[in-house]
C-alpha cells in the first residue's frame, strides 16, 4: 500500500514505515504529524485517485529529527572579466517516517459546534447593515452639487488663459519687424561715408 501525498510544496511517494527527508517542518522532534493533501492511494491495486485531493484520507507520520542537508556549492565566474564567486548552500529538513495511511479518517467534532456561532455573526452583521444604508444613499447628493460648481470654475479659467497667450506672441512678433528696419538704415550710411572720405 502506497500514497501520493504533498508535504511541504513537494510530492512524495510514501509507504508504511518509510523514511523520507522534507523540507523542515514545524514541531518537536518525536511528535507526531499529519498530512490531509493526499492525491493518490493505492490498496493492493485498488487505486483511488483524488480530484485533486481525496477526501478524508490522512497520512501520519513522526518527526525523527530536523537537519540540515549535504553542502552544495554554487560557482559563477565571467572568463577574461575577472570575475569569480562561490557560495554555499545547506537547506533545512526535517526526517519523517511515515506511521499510517488512511483512506477514510475520522473527523474531529469540534469544528461542527463552531459553525453555528460563526452563523450567528453573519446574521448579525446583515441586521446592522440596513440602518448605516440611508446614510451611504445621503452622501452622494451631496457631493453630486460640490462637484458641479468645481467643475463650472476650471472652464471659464481655463478660457482667460487662452486668450492672453494667443495676443502676446502676436505682439512680440510684429514689434521686433519695426525696430529692425531702423537699425538696418544707418549702416549703409556709415558705409557710404567711408567710401567717399577714401576717396
Amino acid at each position: 500500500m502506497y500514497a501520493i501525498v504533498e508535504i511541504a510544496g513537494q510530492q512524495f511517494k510514501v509507504e508504511k514505515k518509510q523514511e523520507i527527508f522534507v523540507h523542515r517542518l514545524e514541531g518537536k522532534e518525536g511528535s507526531k504529524v499529519e498530512f490531509s493533501e493526499v492525491m493518490l492511494i493505492d490498496n493492493n491495486g485498488k487505486v483511488s485517485v483524488g480530484t485533486p485531493m481525496i477526501k478524508d484520507a490522512l497520512v501520519s507520520a513522526k518527526i525523527l529529527e530536523h537537519m540540515k542537508a549535504d553542502k552544495v556549492l554554487v560557482f559563477k565566474k565571467k572568463r577574461r572579466k575577472g570575475y569569480q564567486k562561490l557560495n554555499g548552500h545547506r537547506q533545512y529538513m526535517t526526517r519523517l517516517v511515515i506511521e499510517n495511511i488512511l483512506e477514510n479518517a475520522p473527523k474531529a467534532a469540534a469544528p461542527k459546534a463552531e459553525k453555528p456561532d460563526s452563523a450567528k455573526a453573519t446574521t448579525a452583521k446583515k441586521e446592522t447593515a440596513p440602518k448605516a444604508k440611508p446614510k451611504a444613499a445621503a452622501k452622494p447628493k451631496a457631493t453630486k452639487p460640490a462637484e458641479v460648481k468645481k467643475a463650472a470654475p476650471k472652464k471659464t479659467t481655463a478660457t482667460k488663459k487662452a486668450a492672453p497667450k494667443a495676443a502676446k506672441p502676436a505682439a512680440k512678433k510684429a514689434a521686433p519687424k519695426k525696430e529692425a528696419k531702423p537699425k538696418a538704415a544707418p549702416k549703409a550710411k556709415k558705409a557710404d561715408s567711408d567710401k567717399k572720405e577714401d576717396k
